[in-house]
């Protein structure tokens, strides 16, 4: 099928729509148009739809999709039909390539798709966790109040990854002004230091010799360093998409000295989160931990949690199937059982995941707190190095001269 972006006039409210529509022909898409109640004003052949560099233009980030469910939640619980919701959230999304995927949504959905299987077709930006509980609302009923959970889910993880990069920002930024610092005396301050060592036929201190071999190696084999630090990189990153790669790096998260703790956390946090919202919705038990598997991000934890589903699947109840399981923190199964108790176990994973989150908002603070000396003395050790390196020649040659 060809695609079509139209202008019409819906003939109830006659108000002017533009949007895209699938279809054999030109002919084919107006007729389309007049059987949903629509007056074609023009319809013209989408081309260039295809181009890579159109499909890379821009990036759909967390805020995009979040808005975008609010919205199209909130026009749908006031009665507007789907295909009409869409066309008015396409009007409001300023994200270029989101727009156009909105507009293969609206074709799919008013070509007689579901409005999951509609976003099914983009799992890059759609993941499972969203197309479940979209799915679920569709099957009860309850589209906007699942499209408001899910907005909701995203929005409390796009919060806590946020804290975490802000946390990690402020080190990187100082790492990053001590090298330019170093990088700065080493090509400027101690190749003059040498010079003047050289008229007057001296030996350079042990460390400004340190510096000086530094700085020519550099100088010298500045592009065979970079190509090995890009080849290095290259095959890093080729590595980590490997099974085994994947597997190592999400290990080192887990065990990572001061921030392997704030990982764990934060994975517990992603599965009851992304748990209570599926339960919530009508999502059965061993669906919700298939999909929470995929949903952490994690292999590791996901393998915790499918090999719970398993015990669950031959009978055990989930709070015993999942605390035998390797870094599942104590605190969820505990949390779980209460709930199968009560009868409310997508409550109490509410309840663990709002614990987690602000055992999260503490240890990023503390995190953020320890940084800094631990910083002002790799800062003080760099510094201290450069003054050596710069003022013990002077020193040496000043009491060469004194003699």
């Amino acid at each position: 099928m060809k695609k079509f972006t139209y202008e019409a006039r819906d003939q109830v409210n006659n108000k002017v729509t533009k949007s895209m529509v699938q279809a054999d022909s030109e002919a084919a898409a107006a007729r389309l148009l007049i059987a949903q109640g629509f007056t074609p004003l023009s319809i013209k052949e989408q081309t260039g739809y295809n181009n890579p560099i159109s499909q890379l233009a821009g990036r759909i980030t967390i805020k995009d999709k979040v808005v975008f469910s609010r919205q199209l939640a909130t026009l749908i619980g006031a009665g507007i039909p789907l295909a009409q919701s869409l066309n008015t959230t396409l009007e409001q999304t300023q994200n270029k390539k989101f727009q156009s995927i909105i507009q293969e949504v609206i074709a799919s959905v008013e070509g007689g798709k579901s409005l999951s299987e509609s976003f099914a077709k983009y799992p890059a930006v759609f993941d499972e966790v969203f197309l479940a509980l979209v799915g679920s609302g569709e099957l009860s009923g309850t589209l906007d109040k699942s499209l408001v959970r899910v907005a909701d889910q995203q929005e409390k993880d796009e919060m806590i990854m946020s804290r975490i990069k802000g946390a990690v920002t402020y080190p990187v930024i100082v790492l990053i002004v001590i090298f330019g610092v170093l990088a700065f005396m080493l090509f400027t301050v101690v190749p003059q230091v040498e010079k003047l060592y050289k008229d007057l036929k001296q030996t350079l201190p042990l460390i400004t010799q340190i510096m000086v071999t530094m700085a020519d190696t550099i100088a010298r084999f500045w592009w065979l360093i970079i190509i090995l630090c890009g080849v290095g990189i290259y095959f890093l990153l080729q590595y980590l998409k490997t099974d085994n790669g994947i597997k190592t790096k999400d290990t080192f998260k887990l065990n990572i000295p001061i921030f392997g703790k704030m990982f764990r956390k934060l994975y517990m946090s992603r599965f009851t989160r992304a748990g209570q919202t599926l339960l919530s919705t009508g999502v059965s038990m061993l669906d919700m931990l298939n999909l929470t598997s995929k949903a952490v991000n994690n292999t590791i934890i996901g393998k915790s949690i499918l090999k719970a589903a398993e015990k669950v699947k031959g009978g055990k109840a989930l709070s015993e199937a999942l605390q035998s399981e390797d870094y599942i923190l104590p605190l969820v199964p505990q949390m779980i059982k209460i709930g199968e108790q009560s009868g409310k176990i997508d409550e109490m994973m509410g309840r663990a995941a709002q614990v987690y989150e602000d055992e999260l908002d503490e240890q990023i603070k503390s995190i953020s707190t320890s940084i800094e000396p631990i910083l002002m003395v790799v800062l003080a050790i760099v510094a201290g190095s450069m003054v050596a390196a710069i003022l013990l020649p002077i020193y040496s040659l000043v009491n060469g001269i004194n003699v």
